[in-house]
């Protein structure tokens, strides 16, 4: 399955993949720095693209990061990728505006 965002592995696959214990996969999600999603009974299950957040924290762990730092590290990124994105659409809006100003008036109009 070629979909990043399927959420297809147990915490017991992923603690097996990441070689880290299944304690803090829990822990990471007990503090949001990663959080799975659930499956009908409950248990969690991560998406290839959870899994690479995770191989991050265990990078930034590493390097003595915390928890709490992570986290807000994880949240400024998805707030700049937002920003980035309007700035893009305004980009583009913008462009089409003067794209339509500078076009020649239609004869048929």
């Amino acid at each position: 399955m070629d979909d990043d965002y399927a959420a297809l592995f147990t915490v017991g696959q992923v603690a097996d993949m990441l070689e880290v214990q299944q304690a803090f996969l829990r822990r990471i999600d007990d503090q949001r720095v990663v959080s799975p999603q659930r499956s009908a009974g409950g248990q969690r299950r991560y998406s290839r693209l959870e899994i690479g957040r995770i191989q991050q924290v265990v990078i930034m762990m590493g390097e003595g990061m915390t928890l709490p730092a992570i986290r807000r590290i994880f949240e400024l990124q998805h707030q700049l990728a937002e920003v980035t994105r309007e700035r893009d659409e305004l980009a583009r809006l913008l462009a089409a505006r003067s794209r339509a100003k500078a076009a020649p008036p239609d004869p048929d109009r």
